[in-house]
């Protein structure tokens, strides 16, 4: 296991500028944190964000915490790991696209060396760190199906300062026998006959901090649970689908509906929003063909994040047993919107078996003769589904309109947050996690880690917020495969890959139907101004990207 050996932090006001002033708390009095984070989960999918989907723990967290309306991922699954545990935008962290490398440092699909984890920062401030779940920061794999490490292994959670780590170092695959299944530095096999990751990304975060709290040590603790579910593909077990059977058989629009409605009456959005078209590749519920497998996937996908909510429940539980649950934030975010992404026969690549742990073969595509849910189906939910999704909003994963990239968002912290159930609508974003827990650990982001120099942060400490108090920033910035959007106040610049530049008063028309760029021309190249300056400094490139060595 590599541990970073030594660690300078910054002590100068201007170098420690994106926090608020840290509390000045003795090692007792820090709080431990617990990031877990969805993956390809839409904004209005959870109980408390509107959803029919049973989330009774993270509603029950919501209900005694707060839930941050306007906060935002980066619209697609790397970029947003990257940015999160850099607390620096995807780009500056080396992963502005996938985990290839396309030639520019930007693009080289690996965390920048000159970026600090949040595992780095909060280690070297006296913290244990732990992490289960998805990396998919680095391109670092060897040869995963054999179950050899690379020769060389420079990026993966236990070389970025994670004293433990159970999970996948790839990002997507089989729920039954997903592959890069690590422990600590070595690929491991499922370890059950009755296998499902889901399940053993919570339970294996749960004994994290039963073990965090039998050795006794005295340290603050650091979680980062990093799901897959729910991403493709459809993977639940017979139960949890049976448990959502027929909720879905009236159909695509009913739910939007529904959802809409709900979340107008509990606040989550405006009532003068609208709700945005359906997609207009969607057929009307009444026309569809196959209606028992369109409802089929969206009960597996229900299925997935039930299952993943109850797990949330016994981390909870694990909290109260060891005494840590008031002291702890717990932070549960999505890393970006729905996915629209439909599987095809002609889909391969290492996410995608071929055959199953005892060699069946798996049925790759989404075929409607073939219901999903089991380990021999490799199916997603989407375009239809992922609209419902991201209810009320236009667009999905991969786009930066508010459908790709707005995420739930619940903070709960009982030592530390004296408010219950009350909503947030300052703006946020996963670069912005980092800063507001080194600003919660009374800590500051360090210079240097392990003689490698670090720069700094981007993102700003959400914690005034906590109260009611004001986060001052001056814009969010986005970019990925040519969408790009740039949010300052009220006002977000987006427009779609080689689309015209489009702008909205997102205070008053959240769901992006009136855009107001012919209106606001001033203001239009005002923002253009600031996305090109930002775009030239973080070394964001034109898409598509032409691989440059």
């Amino acid at each position: 296991m590599t541990i970073p050996r030594s660690i300078v932090f910054v002590v100068a006001v201007t170098a420690s500028a994106a926090l608020a002033s840290p509390p000045a708390a003795s090692s007792a009095e820090r709080p431990n944190f617990v990031l877990v984070m969805a993956d390809d989960m839409g904004y209005s999918d959870i109980g408390c964000f509107g959803g029919e989907i049973r989330t009774p723990n993270l509603d029950r967290l919501a209900a005694n915490g707060l839930r941050f309306t306007n906060f935002y991922n980066t619209a697609r699954c790397c970029p947003t790991r990257a940015a999160l545990l850099t607390g620096r935008y995807s780009h500056q962290a080396g992963v502005g696209h996938m985990v290839d490398d396309q030639g520019t440092r930007g693009y080289r699909g690996e965390l920048a060396r000159d970026s600090a984890t949040m595992a780095e920062s909060l280690g070297a401030a006296g913290y244990a760190t732990g992490m289960s779940g998805k990396w998919h920061v680095t391109h670092n794999l060897g040869k995963p199906r054999e179950g050899i490490e690379p020769e060389v292994r420079t990026n993966w959670p236990v070389d970025r300062g994670f004293e433990s780590f159970y999970g996948t170092i790839h990002g997507a695959g089989s729920f039954y026998d997903p592959v890069t299944l690590a422990r600590g530095e070595d690929y491991i096999e499922r370890d059950r006959d009755d296998f499902h990751y889901t399940d053993r990304i919570n339970e294996e975060a749960a004994d994290y901090v039963r073990r965090h709290a039998a050795a006794g040590d005295g340290r603050p603790f650091l979680l980062y649970v990093a799901h897959t579910a729910p991403h493709w593909p459809l993977h639940a077990r017979p139960e949890d689908i049976e448990a959502c059977a027929g909720r879905y058989d009236q159909g695509w629009d009913a739910l939007r509906e529904t959802r809409h409605a709900r979340m107008k009456s509990m606040g989550i959005v405006d009532p003068d929003w609208p709700l945005t078209p359906r997609d207009g590749r969607v057929k009307d519920w009444d026309e569809v063909t196959h209606p028992e497998w369109q409802a089929r996937r969206m009960e597996v996908y229900a299925a997935q994040i039930e299952q993943l909510d109850r797990g949330i429940g016994d981390i909870v539980e694990a909290l109260r047993e060891t005494g840590t649950y008031e002291n702890t934030v717990f932070v549960f975010i999505a890393d970006n919107g729905g996915c629209a992404e439909e599987i095809t026969a002609r889909w391969g690549g290492l996410s995608i078996p071929k055959e199953t742990h005892d060699g069946r073969s798996v049925a790759r595509g989404n075929d409607p003769k073939v219901m999903p849910g089991d380990d021999e189906s490799y199916q997603s939910y989407g375009i239809p589904w992922a609209n419902a999704s991201n209810t009320p909003f236009r667009l999905y994963k991969h786009h930066v309109h508010e459908g790709g990239i707005a995420s739930p968002c619940i903070v709960h912290w009982p030592a530390g947050i004296d408010a219950r159930g009350e909503f947030r609508a300052t703006p946020g974003h996963v670069i912005d996690l980092l800063p507001t827990f080194l600003d919660l650990a009374g800590a500051t982001p360090p210079i240097e880690v392990d003689g490698r120099s670090v720069a700094a942060i981007e993102g700003v400490s959400l914690s005034p917020a906590f109260d009611g108090g004001v986060v001052d920033r001056e814009a969010i910035y986005w970019e990925h495969e040519g969408n790009r959007a740039v949010r300052r106040g009220r006002w977000k610049l987006v427009s779609r890959h080689r689309g015209p530049w489009e702008l909205y008063d997102l205070v008053a028309d959240r769901t992006e139907t009136r855009n107001r760029a012919a209106e606001e021309p001033a203001r239009v190249v005002g923002m253009m101004a600031m996305y090109d300056a930002w775009a030239a400094r973080c070394g964001v490139r034109p898409w598509p990207l032409q691989q440059s060595k």
